[in-house]
């Protein structure tokens, strides 16, 4: 093999592909790059058995071939290189890189000893990238990163026709989009439970482009794989990961059904996530702050009297009844964080159960309806005293 290629597209493909590198391999070989060179273009793959991602880039290629290297080494020496060409060149078990005038020489390793990549499952529709991104980015960080419960580290992705519907819980809070998409298949209904983290990792490498979405109707749970294609910086992306296996819990009963709320509050995003932040600095681990919505504004409340306390007051404006509630002030900025407007509005049925928080663009009119394709539900905190 000897081909040369741009240096930042290098960088970039060889990054994106060392995700899915094992830090710690259970087998050494996984630990590897595969590099293919063929007719005007190189091929990068990484895989791990759960995922896989492969990128072509553009290159001249005077000697098609292959080679398996060390992944994270090939990576940091790649970043660290002059932006100038670089050069690949297979001599037998080891792969001369020359870059101006920095040379290394690397052991390959056994190419006929990597595992096969899983194929792309068939296209299932597309949808555009940025919108897929944002949409992944508000749920994805409702998802558990306790692997002892599996079910609960992943994104359920139902999809209705031209509707996606991403839900995300990690039984504290629950995230809920909807967005629309175009399906090959106008009658298309599916459902897939996708790890957060590959999903989140692979929303944010394909931003800037049309998004495929592929997904294995004929396999069920861990057998069942989700595919993702999209074309960047003048590359082809693909990655699969397998979906989990389990089946997600019913979380839509969570959701305050409209007919019962008692209290609704709209408030300035920024200045509830500023309060929040101010008053969360007293609140011990895990304790809540307590916040008293009523007719003359909101009072928030952390810490005690013993030791540090803090309080701040804000406008707000409410219909309905007052209530007061606890909420674990990292889940509440993670919410307000997520919805994306300028106003944040509150729905209570009771103080003890779940709130919902949606984004709305206006404050004065209070009957004006939420924008509702996101909708973060938060478990109130029971609050001592």
């Amino acid at each position: 093999m000897k081909v040369r290629v741009e240096r930042d597209l290098l960088v970039e493909s060889v990054a994106w592909v060392g995700r899915s590198l094992p830090s710690r391999p259970s087998v050494p070989i996984l630990a590897g790059l595969l590099m293919e060179a063929t007719e005007g273009q190189l091929t990068l793959s990484g895989f791990d058995y759960e995922t896989s991602h492969r990128v072509t880039l553009p290159a001249q290629v005077a000697d098609p071939g292959s080679c398996l290297v060390s992944g994270r080494l090939v990576a940091d020496i790649v970043k660290s290189l002059p932006h100038q060409a670089i050069d690949f060149h297979v001599d037998g078990a080891k792969v001369m890189l020359v870059c101006g005038t920095a040379r290394f020489t690397l052991q390959t390793l056994p190419v006929g000893e990597y595992p096969a990549l899983p194929e792309q499952p068939p296209a299932s529709g597309v949808i555009r990238s940025e919108v897929f991104a944002q949409a992944v980015s508000q749920v994805a960080a409702s998802a558990s990163r306790d692997d002892t419960m599996p079910v609960f580290t992943g994104v359920q992705v139902e999809i209705e026709g031209s509707t996606i519907t991403l839900l995300a819980t990690d039984r504290y809070r629950l995230a809920v989009r909807e967005l629309e998409w175009e399906p090959d298949d106008p009658e298309l209904t599916a459902t897939t439970l996708i790890p957060a983290r590959a999903l989140s990792e692979t929303a944010k490498a394909m931003s800037g482009s049309t998004l495929t979405l592929s997904l294995d109707q004929n396999a069920a749970g861990g057998d069942g794989l989700a595919g993702f294609a999209g074309e960047v910086s003048g590359g082809e992306r693909w990655t699969t990961t397998r979906l989990l296996d389990g089946s997600f819990p019913k979380v839509r009963n969570l959701m305050p059904d409209a007919a019962a709320i008692q209290t609704r509050v709209r408030v300035p995003t920024a200045m509830l996530v500023e309060a929040v932040k101010r008053v969360a600095l007293v609140a011990e681990r895990n304790a809540p702050i307590r916040i008293t919505f009523t007719a003359e504004g909101a009072t928030l409340d952390a810490g005690s009297g013993e030791e540090a306390h803090a309080s701040e007051e804000i406008e707000i404006q409410l219909t309905g009844e007052p209530v007061t509630v606890g909420f674990n002030p990292t889940y509440l900025l993670d919410g307000l964080h997520a919805i994306g407007t300028p106003v944040a509005q509150l729905a209570f049925t009771q103080p003890t159960k779940p709130a919902e928080l949606t984004g709305t663009t206006e404050l004065v009119a209070s009957d004006g309806e939420p924008l509702t394709d996101f909708r973060y539900i938060l478990m109130p905190v029971r609050l001592h005293g």
